[in-house]
C-alpha cells in the first residue's frame, strides 16, 4: 500500500504543475451581428456617395426607418416559430386576416384607432393559435399546415372584402391614423427636448415588440422552454415541458406579431385592403436568418433580426434610388445577400483558425516519483 502524500508535497506538486490557460474567446470582428452592422453602415455610406438624396430625411430616411420597423416586426413573427424549429408560411395572410377584422371594427362598430388595433391583435393571436393547435394535434409539419392556411385565407379574405366593401378596401379611417403615419419623434417633446424628425412614431411599435419578445426569450421560463423545444422535442418532453402547448404558444405569438405588422403597414399606406401582407413572407425569413436565428430552432437573435432587416431594406432602397428595375433589383439583392452570408462563413472560419492557432492547451505532466531522475 502506498504511503499518504503529505500536505507539503501536494502543495509542491501543484506549484510545479503548469497552469492551463483558458481558450481565447471569439474576436469581436467575427461576431455575426457586428459584421452585418458594419455592412449596413458601409452600404449606406456607398449609396449616399452615389446618390446624395439617400440622406434626405423626409423623402428617404423617414420612410426607410418606417419600413425597417415594420419588417422587423414581421421578422419577429417568423422568429417566434423558428425558435421551436417550425416556420410560418401564412405570416402575410395572418396580417391580412387581422386587418380585415380591424377594418370591420372601424367600419361597422366605429372603434377608436387603438381599440381596433387590440381587436386585430386578438384575431391574429387566435388564427396563429389555431395553426399551432392543428400542428400539435395532428403532428403534420408546420410547412404543410401554414401553407394550407395561407391558401385558405387567400380565398376567404377577398370574399369578405367583396361582400362588405365596394372597392375591396375599408374606407373608414379612425382619428389619429393619418397623424400616426406622418408624425415623427420631433412631435414628441419632453420639456424643451424633442426627438429626431427622421424617426417615425411607428418605430415605437417595433421597439416595444423587440423589448417584449427579447424579455420573453431571455428572462422568462416560457422563453427557455420554447428554445428547449426547438433544440430537442424529445429532451424537452423528458424534462417535463408541455411541448404541445409551447407549439401553440409560439404560433400564437407569431400571429399576434403578424397582426401588429399588418397594422403598421395599413397605417403606412393609409388603407386597409385585402392585399395587406402579400410581401411579408420573404422578409420574414431574411431578417431573422441573416441575424443569426437558427432554422432548426433552439437559438434566436432579436438584435440580429433588426440588423438583418435593416440590411435588406437599405439594399432595396439604395438600388431603387440608383434606378435599378424591379427584376434587376431582385437579382442584385439576392447576390448581395449571398455575399453577406458567405462573408459570415468566412469570418467564422477565420475565427476558428485564430482560436486554434493560439498556444496549445497542454495537460500537466505526471508528477515525478521520489528517487526518479529529473
Amino acid at each position: 500500500m502506498s504511503a499518504p502524500v503529505s500536505e507539503t508535497a501536494t502543495q509542491a506538486l501543484q506549484e510545479d504543475a503548469p497552469v492551463e490557460k483558458p481558450p481565447r474567446g471569439t474576436p469581436w470582428w467575427a461576431n455575426q451581428r457586428i459584421g452585418l452592422l458594419l455592412l449596413v453602415v458601409l452600404l449606406g455610406a456607398l449609396f449616399g456617395v452615389l446618390r446624395p438624396a439617400f440622406f434626405n430625411q423626409q423623402l428617404v430616411i423617414f420612410p426607410l426607418l418606417r419600413d425597417i420597423a415594420m419588417f422587423t416586426v414581421v421578422g419577429l413573427a417568423q422568429l417566434c416559430v423558428l425558435s421551436i424549429g417550425h416556420m410560418n408560411l401564412a405570416v402575410g395572410r395572418m396580417a391580412a386576416f387581422s386587418m380585415m377584422i380591424t377594418g370591420i371594427s372601424y367600419d361597422l362598430f366605429h372603434l377608436t384607432l387603438y381599440s381596433g388595433l387590440l381587436v386585430g391583435l386578438v384575431a391574429g393571436t387566435a388564427i396563429g393559435a389555431l395553426a399551432g393547435w392543428v400542428i400539435a394535434r395532428t403532428g403534420v409539419n408546420s410547412f404543410v399546415v401554414t401553407l394550407a392556411l395561407d391558401f385558405l385565407l387567400l380565398g376567404m379574405i377577398p370574399l369578405v372584402y367583396t361582400s362588405l366593401t365596394d372597392n375591396a378596401a375599408f374606407v373608414v379611417k379612425p382619428p389619429g391614423m393619418r397623424e400616426l403615419r406622418n408624425y415623427s419623434l420631433a412631435d414628441v417633446c419632453v420639456g424643451n427636448v424633442c426627438g429626431s424628425p427622421a424617426v417615425p412614431q411607428l418605430a415605437l411599435f417595433a421597439v416595444v415588440a423587440m423589448v417584449v419578445v427579447g424579455w420573453i426569450y431571455s428572462r422568462t421560463r416560457l422563453g427557455r422552454e420554447l428554445l428547449m423545444t426547438g433544440s430537442s422535442v424529445r429532451a424537452a418532453e423528458l424534462s417535463g415541458i408541455p411541448t404541445a402547448r409551447r407549439v401553440i404558444t409560439a404560433h400564437a405569438m407569431s400571429g399576434c406579431l403578424a397582426a401588429l405588422a399588418g397594422f403598421m403597414l395599413a397605417v403606412s399606406t393609409g388603407s386597409i385592403k385585402a392585399t395587406i401582407g402579400e410581401e411579408f413572407m420573404l422578409p420574414s425569413f431574411l431578417g431573422p436568418i441573416l441575424g443569426g436565428t437558427l432554422l432548426a430552432g433552439g437559438f434566436v437573435s432579436i438584435w440580429g433580426t433588426l440588423i438583418g432587416t435593416a440590411l435588406t431594406s437599405v439594399i432595396r432602397k439604395g438600388l431603387d434610388l440608383l434606378g435599378v428595375g424591379l427584376e434587376s433589383l431582385n437579382i442584385y439583392l439576392g447576390l448581395i445577400l449571398l455575399v453577406a452570408l458567405s462573408t459570415d462563413r468566412v469570418r467564422t472560419l477565420l475565427s476558428d483558425r485564430s482560436v486554434l492557432g493560439g498556444p496549445p492547451l497542454t495537460s500537466p505532466p505526471p508528477p515525478k516519483r521520489e528517487g526518479e531522475p529529473r
